[in-house]
């Protein structure tokens, strides 16, 4: 990741409000009847804590890894507001250490920042880390995204097909892909209508 590249977020960060929200993500939360309290979690890209704290408000083990320190100090902050702990991992997501079926759940909620080459070894990664029988839940925009322009990356490389996603947990036990559009509203960050793609897979 480049300086320039955490320059931004940090700027983006640096404002006082939760730039996108406190609450979860909704693809996340209506995931609730999946996870059951003492499964080890990882949420990738974390940013300001808002998928992270409420994985933890359901009893599960959190890992909130982030590259922002700004937006860790925020997501810290969540954390003591909503009484609940969590394990923080500040580094670039490139340079994360996958523990082979480390985790029962890994959570990316539009981490959508990393060229094609480097998302595929992020899939990689969350593929060895999430233990047999687990689950990975991830969100992302689609290529429609471009024309509503509410969120994300603005680079088509960047977004997801459901295709992609399909493709990266082929194997798995189970994949099932949702393409759809949506209304968001997420702080000031991501609000409107939005090209999503979901993927819940299990190992």
């Amino acid at each position: 990741m480049s300086m320039s590249e955490l320059d931004r977020w940090e700027n983006r960060f640096a404002a006082r409000e939760y730039v996108f929200g406190t609450a979860p993500n909704a693809f996340l939360a209506r995931q609730a009847p999946r996870l059951k309290a003492g499964l080890r979690a990882l949420s990738i890209a974390d940013g300001e804590g808002r998928n992270g704290v409420w994985l933890a408000e359901q009893g599960l083990q959190v890992t909130s890894q982030d590259f922002s320190p700004r937006a860790q100090e925020k997501a810290r902050a969540l954390a003591r507001q909503r009484d609940v702990e969590l394990d923080f991992f500040l580094g670039d997501l490139l340079e994360f250490d996958w523990p082979d079926a480390g985790y029962d759940v890994i959570v990316g909620i539009f981490f959508q920042f990393l060229a094609p080459d480097d998302r595929a070894r992020v899939f990689e990664g969350i593929r060895s880390a999430v233990r047999p029988g687990g689950l990975v839940l991830i969100e992302g925009y689609g290529p429609k995204q471009l024309e509503y322009r509410t969120g994300g990356p603005g680079k088509l490389e960047k977004l997801y097909t459901g295709e992609l996603l399909k493709a990266a947990f082929e194997g798995f036990s189970e994949v099932d892909v949702q393409v759809y559009d949506a209304e968001v509203s997420e702080g000031a960050g991501h609000v409107g209508l939005s090209a999503l793609v979901d993927l819940i897979a299990r190992r």
